[in-house]
């Protein structure tokens, strides 16, 4: 899929969710949220014809968040999601570092060819990055207005994770495996 338009999927729902927050309420952008995840998941399978995991999980933590968000009509259900989803990203992370395995090198391997130490250290680095930002949300969450909260669910963590991947490239690089040339060409 051309980079632009995995991008474009990625945000869009979330987009989608800023925007009808803004101009109906919380339970409009959570049901809209739940259709564009869709949307997206479906548009990212139909260019690839492969199943990605984290845009599999992201839709099936919309739905089923979502779902009781409508459900119950109790908004602190889609707010829950932004940490739940990350704690179980960091502790998915982390947990494979315990077995030592880079579990974030099954998921992204081939994107990049990182040697083993700069794949751990990405995957520890992103472990508790996740965690950070589950902690993050809890306490946004819990301590501002609905709009704020969906900024910072939009926006802040966005921006976060652009700096927080931005941060890490210095290291990426260093860890970067040289290819082999074989010289008898």
């Amino acid at each position: 899929m051309p980079p632009i338009i995995k991008i474009l999927v990625d945000i869009c729902p979330l987009l989608v969710f800023y925007i009808a927050e803004n101009y109906a309420d919380i339970f409009v952008a959570t049901g809209l949220l739940m259709i564009a995840c869709a949307i997206a998941f479906t548009v990212s399978w139909s260019m690839t014809r492969k199943i990605a995991i984290l845009p599999l999980l992201t839709l099936v933590f919309a739905l089923v968040f979502g779902g009781f968000t409508l459900l119950f009509d109790d908004e602190s259900f889609i707010k829950i999601e932004v940490t739940v989803t990350n704690a179980l990203l960091g502790i998915f992370l982390l947990g494979g570092m315990v077995f030592d395995k880079s579990l974030l090198k099954m998921l992204f391997g081939e994107f990049a060819a990182l040697n083993e130490e700069g794949w751990n250290k990405t995957t520890l680095r992103m472990g508790w990055f996740f965690i950070a930002i589950a902690f993050t949300n809890e306490i946004v969450w819990r301590s501002l207005d609905t709009d704020i909260w969906v900024k910072f669910r939009v926006f802040g963590i966005l921006g976060l994770t652009f700096c927080f991947l931005a941060s890490q490239i210095p290291m990426i690089m260093r860890h970067l495996e040289e290819e082999t040339v074989d010289d008898s060409d």
